[in-house]
């Protein structure tokens, strides 16, 4: 990793704690890694502004959101932008085939992956799944 590259990580961990709480946190090189090594559970949402079915994927995560706060308080929400990192190494290194891929990790474990899946009750296992592997 480079000096710019921690230095930009460093400052999105920063601000994060407070943007993480039911709004989009954007996701910056480095900002998932550094989560992954702590052991965070976190869901990441490879997304375009574009995209039908990521709006779709976002309606019902921030429904189910608003209906359980558990999942803000044990899943961190980050949204990966298709356009700029859809391609970058992130991306590569979870062998993402698209844009409105949701997965799950646990660390470095991954949990689950949905692509392009709208359905409520398959997004909704999803975030227990999330929910599951941070209280244990």
């Amino acid at each position: 990793m480079n000096r710019r590259t921690l230095l930009v990580s460093a400052a999105a961990l920063a601000i994060a704690p407070a943007a993480w709480s039911n709004e989009r946190t954007l996701y910056v090189p480095g900002m998932a890694e550094e989560l992954m090594e702590r052991g965070e559970v976190m869901l990441l949402d490879f997304w375009a502004s574009w995209c039908s079915t990521c709006a779709a994927q976002d309606r019902v995560i921030s429904a189910l959101r608003a209906e359980n706060p558990a999942y803000d308080k044990a899943i961190r929400f980050i949204t990966v932008d298709w356009d700029e990192h859809g391609r970058g190494e992130l991306s590569r290194a979870l062998a993402i085939p698209r844009r409105s891929t949701l997965v799950v990790l646990d660390g470095r474990r991954e949990i689950g992956r949905i692509v392009a899946g709208t359905g409520r009750a398959e997004i909704k296992a999803l975030l227990d799944q999330g929910l599951a592997a941070a209280m244990s």
